[in-house]
């Protein structure tokens, strides 16, 4: 049975744990979140979602 989980939550629940144990501490977080709402509204956003999406394909053509 395949279970499909978001790209989103998998990342989230990465950073809660990241940040949890020490590894991650808040202010980084917060700068790499922004980053990544500023990044998406730029011209490259299309080519990381293709990007992104080819990777998932390759990695569910294994299973």
């Amino acid at each position: 049975m395949a279970l499909t989980v978001s790209l989103v939550v998998f990342a989230g629940i990465i950073v809660l744990i990241l940040l949890r144990t020490g590894y991650l501490r808040l202010w980084p977080a917060f700068a790499a979140v922004l980053f990544g709402f500023t990044l998406a509204s730029t011209g490259i956003a299309p080519a990381i979602t293709n990007g992104i999406s080819s990777v998932a394909g390759w990695i569910s053509s294994f299973g």
